[in-house]
């Protein structure tokens, strides 16, 4: 299969629409850079580079001042791209990682002293999936307990309702998934049977969810991809208080449409959170309680 390469994302950020509270963060963004960091030969796209530094940058135009750098699957389980980030800038950034069923506490230990607070597992793209099966995954979350730690999915949630309800309560950790549950609008969106009952979990409070990803499932080519707002005011309203905010930058695989400006889409939380409350809720509380910002390293 062709590795196509990605676009860059747009350089010139606009500031958001919005003030941003004091600690606001930013819980989903990537860093790459080929000739430090290698990518697999099993990836399925091939980023632009883009170093922690112009990471940064982009916040302190957004008025952010927290991050979370997250592993992409082109790197498969070495993290050394967001380790390097995050133990650079242990006040500012917290790392999520990939590793292998056979993971150990000592391993875990390690990358903890350098920043990371959870494991992603990726279900959709090439290179993401180092376990056997989810089962295999749900063991795991024995040797991540001590250490407080979660777990981040990337899955079409509606594609499988039952097993991630079975593996949610199964983990007996917190357990947070993408692109606002990644279910595509073309596919039913928020009307979708399975999307509904990924609603029910939320409101049960089985899971965590990120406003991130709107070109990724919007039927709209550009932003203010409309057509996915009425599924982020429903997670809101479903879990205020599990809801994360990130970028998604530099929008890997963002191959058709126009790429969307960061600044304008952190803008339309005005609309999805109007009270500046639940805004500081998303932006700061929450992060927070999930990433330990402010806690002891």
């Amino acid at each position: 299969m062709e590795i196509r390469d990605c676009p860059a994302p747009d350089p010139n950020p606009r500031k958001p629409a919005l003030a941003m509270p004091e600690g606001a963060c930013d819980t989903h963004f990537h860093v790459f850079e080929g000739a430090r960091f290698p990518y697999q030969a099993t990836r399925g796209y091939t980023p632009p580079d883009s170093p922690i530094g112009t990471a940064l940058r982009l916040h302190d135009t957004l008025g952010l001042s927290r991050g979370v750098v997250i592993q992409a699957s082109v790197h498969g389980t070495d993290n050394r791209a967001v380790l390097d980030a995050a133990a650079a800038h242990p006040d500012r950034l917290r790392a999520v990682v990939a590793v292998s069923e056979g993971v150990t506490e000592a391993e875990i230990a390690a990358m903890h002293a350098k920043g990371a607070r959870a494991i992603r597992v990726n279900l959709v793209d090439r290179g993401g999936m180092p376990f056997r099966s989810l089962d295999a995954l749900a063991e795991v979350a024995s040797v991540l307990r001590p250490f407080g730690w979660h777990v981040e999915l990337l899955v079409h949630v509606e594609e499988m309702p039952g097993e991630l309800r079975r593996l949610a309560e199964a983990m007996r950790l917190p357990v947070s998934v993408g692109h606002i549950g990644y279910t595509k609008v073309a596919k039913g969106g928020l009307d979708h049977p399975g999307y509904r009952e990924f609603l029910a979990m939320l409101r049960d409070g089985l899971l965590w969810v990120k406003l991130t990803g709107l070109s990724r499932i919007s039927t709209e080519d550009r932003f203010p991809y409309s057509d996915t707002h009425a599924m982020a005011r429903a997670v809101i309203e479903a879990a205020p208080g599990r809801i994360l905010w990130g970028s998604d930058w530099p929008h890997v695989a963002h191959f058709t449409g126009v790429m969307p400006n960061d600044g304008d889409v952190l803008g339309l939380l005005a609309s999805w959170a109007p009270e500046e409350a639940l805004r500081r809720k998303i932006l700061v509380e929450n992060p927070a309680r999930l990433y330990g910002f402010g806690a002891a390293q």
